[in-house]
């Protein structure tokens, strides 16, 4: 897992990414359908393993954006000192705003945690790190910042997210780019089974239905989402390709799967969950 080949757009630069973010901050959580199933998924399995340990102390809500699930974990109680944390300065003031005064907000990046070795008891990180130029050096960090016995719950996509929207757009627009980055599965269950022994990765692909790819398109820009690679186009896409895109985009099968109108848009989830078991773990 990497920055990316020489065969693959490079991701834009760190103060783009948290601007495109910060500037779907008030639009964020009513767009943000996909991160609340993916992250859903890992509360519960978060909220059963603590309630059965009796767990207490410091949580890090890892790439917080509004805070949605900071809050949710402050919820648990006194028990937990939370701290959500996220790249764009305008996510976190938006998030701290919006919160109870007993959550603290940092803005960080994600690559160099400022916080010390050992430090945390649980981090949980919803659909961030693959904003991340580096996701691998992310896994160390919060190797290095959680305590023996803390646990750690990260979600991603995967290579294959949004396959649909990439096919209409390289027969509407050849040459262009206009999908993000993602990593192979191949190359993620590697990185994370040398830098986290031991830990439990899920997959599973998630479909869900817009009622047309502009709808689609114009999720993805509320949740600041966008194609985030340097060189892109910096121009408005022209209508004529828009139209092109649309044409092209894969009509959804007919059955009680797939919707009756509309389309489909497909994501490779991912889902790690580890715990730090040795004191001292390699930096």
């Amino acid at each position: 897992m990497s920055a990316g080949s020489a065969m693959s757009p490079q991701l834009a630069s760190k103060a783009d990414i948290a601007r495109g973010f910060g500037n779907a901050r008030a639009t964020y959580e009513g767009a943000s359908r996909l991160q609340r199933l993916m992250g859903n998924t890992m509360l519960e399995i978060v909220q059963s393993q603590t309630r059965q340990s009796g767990f207490s102390g410091r949580v890090l809500d890892l790439g917080c954006g509004t805070g949605w699930y900071t809050r949710k974990l402050a919820e648990n109680g006194p028990a937990f000192f939370v701290m959500g944390m996220d790249l764009s300065p305008d996510m976190v003031a938006h998030a701290g705003a919006n919160a109870s005064p007993d959550i603290a907000w940092v803005t960080a990046d994600a690559e160099a945690i400022p916080l010390p070795n050992q430090s945390c008891d649980l981090i949980f990180s919803n659909l961030m790190i693959q904003w991340c130029a580096n996701p691998v050096e992310v896994l160390r960090e919060c190797r290095r910042v959680l305590k023996p016995g803390g646990r750690l719950a990260v979600s991603t996509l995967l290579e294959g997210t949004l396959r649909e929207l990439d096919q209409a757009w390289r027969l509407a627009d050849p040459g262009q780019t206009h999908i993000n980055r993602f990593e192979p599965e191949a190359v993620f269950r590697e990185a994370v089974s040398r830098e986290l022994p031991g830990a439990e990765i899920e997959t599973r692909n998630l479909r869900l239905p817009y009622a047309s790819p502009l709808a689609l398109a114009a999720e993805l820009k509320q949740l600041g989402a966008g194609y985030k690679q340097a060189g892109r186009r910096r121009t408005l896409t022209a209508p004529s390709r828009l139209r092109a895109m649309c044409q092209h985009y894969p009509k959804p099968e007919t059955g009680p799967a797939e919707p009756q109108s509309g389309v489909m848009a497909s994501y490779e989830a991912a889902w790690v969950y580890w715990t730090c078991r040795e004191s001292g773990d390699k930096t």
